[in-house]
């Protein structure tokens, strides 16, 4: 008898509110595949608001966190200020500010473009949302990778936030140590399976300070391509990250499921 097949998963980043009619995602079914929460991070007020009535459908599986996507334009003032105002509102519903970060990928865009990017003002308003994160003593969800994450190291060391959660992170060894030293965690996608890269990071991060996560919908290669991201994927993710461990697979699923919900504070 396979004992992994009744320990418990936990996807630590998931965009559920981007899922749709005509590629749905069954919560209700989750329990089918031993998936029993996830954390259902946020694009900007809208998604913050589908993300909280899907946790009270689902209250015990769906802990939303709420915040605004840096890969997309700015908001305008009032937008930040509708967004703000509504998470102060919603303090007790959210499990954590998120997704946040900067725009590593839209800078790059640009510049392949040869268009101008000024990243000051996705900066500033990263500052509010770790600002606010540090004033309510919740955990942060963060985009950032490679050398976007000095500068959000930086801007939560200033604020004395500790708990912070890198998803789908990529960086230089002296950032992956620095992050490791102040005791963020990291969470791994799919795409541990086939990437090279990220089975080197897996290799090194600390065991206690890792999570798994789909970041679904958004799609992977390698044995997933052509299939739709389901929080099912996490236990392939474990498997592999547990084969790099040399861990027995019902240990680590226990561990990274443990790992995850000490982080968000769930029961």
């Amino acid at each position: 008898m396979n004992l992994s097949v009744n320990t418990p998963l936990f996807d630590s980043h998931i965009h559920l509110d981007s899922y749709t009619q005509q590629h749905p995602l069954h919560l209700e079914s989750l329990c089918n595949d031993n998936v029993t929460g996830v954390i259902a991070v946020s694009m900007d007020l809208t998604s913050s608001k589908r993300n909280l009535e899907l946790s009270r459908m689902y209250p015990s599986i769906v802990h939303p966190a709420f915040g605004f996507h840096p890969e997309q334009p700015l908001p305008t003032m009032q937008e930040t200020t509708q967004l703000f105002s509504w998470m102060e509102l919603h303090l007790q519903d959210m499990v954590a500010v998120g997704e946040v970060g900067l725009p590593y990928y839209s800078y790059l865009e640009a510049k392949e473009h040869g268009h101008s990017f000024d990243p000051l003002p996705y900066i500033d308003l990263l500052e509010r949302f770790i600002s606010f994160a540090a004033i309510h003593n919740k955990p942060i969800v963060l985009h950032a990778v490679y050398e976007d994450a000095d500068i959000v190291c930086n801007l939560l060391e200033h604020y004395n936030v500790k708990r912070a959660h890198f998803h789908w992170f990529k960086g230089s060894r002296d950032t992956i140590q620095r992050m490791a030293n102040n005791g963020y965690y990291i969470s791994f996608t799919p795409d541990l399976v086939y990437e090279v890269e990220i089975q080197e990071l897996a290799r090194v991060y600390p065991i206690h300070q890792i999570m798994v996560e789909t970041d679904g919908p958004w799609p992977f290669e390698g044995p997933f391509s052509g299939q739709l991201t389901h929080p099912r994927m996490v236990a392939d993710v474990i498997e592999a990250w547990s084969q790099i461990h040399n861990m027995n697979v019902v240990e680590a699923r226990a561990m990274i499921y443990s790992n995850t919900k000490l982080f968000y504070g769930i029961p």
